[in-house]
C-alpha cells in the first residue's frame, strides 16, 4: 500500500493493490446504469484486466420509477488474474435511490463500499421502496459497511448550473458522475469514456460538455474528498497476446455467421421476430450486410423460421433466432426442416419461463425442448456455448456441421451469455476451420435423397440447375428416389437414418477436455453460461486439496462419444444447471449413471460460492 497528497487540498490517500474486485450499479431503470456499466467495463478494459459482466435490468420499456421491480444493475468483476464470473458477492455497490439499495445490499460483503445518492432518499421514494424510515439514518448499515454519502444530483447540478440545460437535463448526467466517482476509486482510466463522449454526443455539444464535466467532477470528488481516504489499483492481467475487443454473446453469435458466410462464401439470410434477448442478434447482422448478409424481420415466428428454411432451399445459409415461446411457435417448421433434410441454423436464446415468464431474466430449461420438443422423431443436433465469446465459434460451428450433414442445429444460448461480455481475442480468419460446400451440379446419377456414405447427407441441390430438378416437403419421402411413400418399412428405414445421421456428427466432437485429474472423488458435469460459476468453484475445492475434476459439454446432441467412459471414472456425479434437472436426466438416462443435479431457477446465474458448497456435500455425503 502507497499513500499520495492530494495537490488541491493535501489530503493524505492511500493506495491498496487488488487481485480483484467486483461492482455492481444500481438504480432506476432510468438512471442509465447499463451505460454506466458499460463504461466502466470499457476502462477496465483498457486497463488490461481480464473481465466478466452480467447486466440486469427490468422487462418493462419502462418500469414505475422508484419501485423495487424498476431497478437497472450492471455487475462486473475485474482482476489481474483470469475471472470467471461476474462475481457472487461484492466489493463495492453504487445505489441510486432507496430501490436499488433495498434490492442490492444483501449482496454486498461485510465491509464492503457502499455509495449511496442522498437526494433520492425523500420520503416519496423510501415510500415507494417500502421503507418506513431512512435506511441511511440507521446505524447498523454504517457499522457493517463502508457507507458513504454523497448527494451526486446536487454535485452534477452545480458542475452544470451555467449550461443551457433543463433540469431533467441535467439530472439524467448524474450516472456519470458516479462513473467517475468509482473511476477514482479503482484507477480506472477516463480517457474511453471521454472519446465515447466526443462520439456519442458530437451533434449535441452541449449534452456532450455536460456528461465531461459531470464525469470529471466525480472523479475530482474522489479525489479531494475526505470521506475516501483510500483507493485501489489492479494490475493488467496476463493475456495471450493479441487484439481484443469487449463481446457479447450476441455480437459473438452475429459475428460467428458472418465468419461463416465469408469463409464458405455463402449468402446468409437470417429470418426473426424480435423478441427478448435474442432481438440484438438480427440488429447486428442488420449492420452488416455488406458481408453476404441478408436480414428478414417476419410479422411472426412461423413466418420467420420458414422464410430461414427457404433460404436454404434456395441454396443459401438460412438461420433463424428467438428465445424459449419463439422456438416453441417454430417447432413445426423445424420438422420440416429434419424431414426436407436442409440444413438450418436455429439460435434460442433462454430465458426465464414459462409463458412470457421473466423476459429479461437468465435461464437453461430450454434443453427437453431442443431435444424432444417437436412432434414424432424429429432429431437434432444441439449445441451450447460456454462464454460470451464462445458464442462465436459455437455459431459458426453450427454452420459447419448443418451444410456438412444437411440437418437443422439448435444453439442453446442464455441471457447471461448474451447480454454478458468478456474480452475476445479476435482471431485469425485463415485459423477456422474451412467450410466446404459443395453444390450439386451433376445430373447424371442424381436422386435427391441418394447420400454420403460418411455423413448420410443428401445432395444440396440449387434450384433451377438443369436437369436436377426435384421435390422435397414434409411428407414422408422414398429412401434414395424422393418419391413420396407411405410404405411401412421405408419409413422406418427414414427415421432411423435422419437419427444415424445426427448421431454421425459425434465423429466431428474432439476428446473432452478435463479440467482437474483424469479420474477422482467428484466430476461436476455442466454445460451452457455455468462454465465460469463452476470452472471458479471446481478450481477452488481443488486448491483445497480435494480430488474433484469438471468437464463442460458444448455439443448435447450427440453426446462427447468419451463421456461415457469419463463418468465412470468418479465416484460422484454433480450436474449445476439453472433448470429443475435437464442434463441430470440425459445423463442418468444414457449412461445409467448416479448423476445428482443442483439446481437453481432464479434467473439469475448460479453462484461459484453455491456449487462449492454443493461439491463440498457431495463430498461429505462419501465419508
Amino acid at each position: 500500500m502507497s499513500e499520495t497528497a492530494t495537490p488541491a487540498t493535501g489530503v493524505s490517500k492511500s493506495l491498496k493493490e487488488l487481485d480483484r474486485a467486483v461492482i455492481r450499479f444500481a438504480g432506476d431503470s432510468g438512471d442509465g446504469m447499463q451505460l454506466t456499466g458499460e463504461q466502466f467495463t470499457t476502462e477496465s478494459a483498457w486497463a488490461g484486466n481480464d473481465i466478466a459482466t452480467l447486466p440486469n435490468f427490468p422487462a418493462e420499456i419502462r418500469a414505475p420509477a422508484g419501485t423495487l421491480f424498476g431497478v437497472s444493475s450492471f455487475q462486473l468483476q475485474f482482476g489481474s488474474q483470469r475471472v470467471y464470473t461476474p462475481g457472487d458477492r461484492l466489493d463495492c455497490l453504487v445505489a441510486m435511490n432507496p430501490a436499488a439499495l433495498k434490492v442490492h445490499v444483501g449482496d454486498l460483503k461485510t465491509g464492503g463500499l457502499l455509495i449511496v445518492n442522498t437526494q433520492a432518499f425523500d420520503k416519496r421514494n423510501l415510500d415507494k421502496a417500502g421503507y418506513a424510515a431512512n435506511p441511511l439514518d440507521d446505524p447498523t448499515l454504517a457499522e457493517r459497511y463502508r457507507l458513504h454519502k454523497v448527494d451526486m444530483t446536487a454535485l452534477t447540478h452545480e458542475a452544470i448550473k451555467d449550461l443551457a440545460l433543463n433540469a431533467k437535463e441535467k439530472d439524467r448526467t448524474k450516472n456519470f458522475f458516479a462513473l467517475g466517482l468509482v473511476s477514482w476509486i479503482y484507477t480506472r482510466p477516463l480517457e474511453p469514456t471521454l472519446e465515447w463522449i466526443r462520439k456519442k454526443f458530437g451533434k449535441t455539444p452541449s449534452i456532450a460538455e455536460a456528461n465531461t464535466r459531470v464525469l470529471k467532477a466525480g472523479h475530482a470528488f474522489g479525489e479531494t474528498a475526505e470521506i475516501f481516504g483510500e483507493h485501489y489499483a489492479v494490475e493488467p492481467a496476463e493475456m495471450a497476446p493479441g487484439l481484443y475487443r469487449a463481446m457479447t454473446g450476441n455480437r459473438a453469435l452475429a459475428w460467428g455467421l458472418l465468419a461463416a458466410a465469408q469463409r464458405s462464401k455463402v449468402p446468409l439470410v437470417y429470418g426473426a421476430y424480435p423478441i427478448t434477448p435474442a432481438s440484438d442478434i438480427l440488429h447486428e447482422l442488420a449492420l452488416h450486410k455488406r458481408f453476404r448478409v441478408r436480414t428478414i424481420q417476419a410479422e411472426d415466428e412461423i413466418a420467420a423460421v420458414t422464410s430461414a428454411i427457404g433460404a436454404s432451399f434456395g441454396g443459401a445459409i438460412g438461420v433463424t433466432g428467438s428465445s424459449g415461446p419463439g422456438v416453441a411457435l417454430k417447432g413445426e417448421g423445424i420438422g420440416l426442416a429434419v424431414m426436407a433434410e436442409l440444413p438450418l441454423v436455429i439460435f434460442d436464446i433462454q430465458r426465464g419461463g414459462p409463458s412470457t415468464g421473466l423476459p429479461t431474466k437468465t435461464e437453461q430449461a430450454d434443453l427437453m425442448q431442443a431435444l424432444y420438443g417437436r412432434n414424432s422423431e424429429s432429431p437434432v443436433v444441439v449445441l451450447a456455448p460456454a462464454t460470451p465469446g464462445d458464442c462465436f465459434y459455437i455459431a459458426y460451428e453450427a454452420v459447419r456441421i448443418a451444410a456438412k450433414y444437411m440437418v437443422p442445429v439448435i444453439v442453446l444460448s442464455d441471457g447471461f451469455l448474451a447480454n454478458g461480455s468478456e474480452p475476445w481475442l479476435i482471431p485469425d480468419p485463415a485459423t477456422l476451420p474451412p467450410i466446404e460446400i459443395g453444390f450439386r451440379t451433376e445430373k447424371d446419377g442424381f436422386f435427391p435423397y441418394l447420400r454420403d456414405p460418411a455423413t448420410l447427407a443428401r445432395p444440396w441441390v440449387r434450384p433451377g440447375t438443369p436437369g436436377l430438378e426435384h421435390r422435397i416437403g414434409g411428407i414422408e419421402k422414398q429412401d434414395v428416389t424422393g418419391n413420396i411413400s407411405y410404405d411401412p418399412e421405408n419409413h422406418d428405414h427414414m427415421v432411423r437414418t435422419r437419427a444415424e445421421k445426427v448421431r454421425r456428427v459425434a465423429q466431428e466432437i474432439p476428446p473432452t477436455s478435463i479440467n482437474g485429474p483424469a479420474t477422482g472423488d467428484v466430476l461436476v458435469v455442466g454445460w451452457g453460461g455455468t462454465y465460469g460459476a463452476i470452472t471458479a468453484a471446481v478450481e477452488r475445492t481443488r486448491a483445497e486439496g480435494k480430488s474433484v475434476a469438471s468437464i463442460h459439454l458444448r455439443h448435447m446432441n450427440p453426446l462427447p462419444p468419451d463421456l461415457g467412459h469419463i463418468l465412470r471414472e468418479y465416484r460422484r456425479v454433480l450436474v449445476p444447471e439453472i433448470n429443475s434437472g435437464q442434463l441430470v436426466r440425459v445423463l442418468r438416462a444414457e449412461y445409467l449413471v448416479d448423476a445428482v443435479g443442483f439446481n437453481r431457477v432464479r434467473g439469475l446465474p448460479l453462484a461459484s460460492e453455491e456449487i462449492h458448497e454443493a461439491i463440498n456435500q457431495l463430498l461429505g455425503s462419501q465419508a
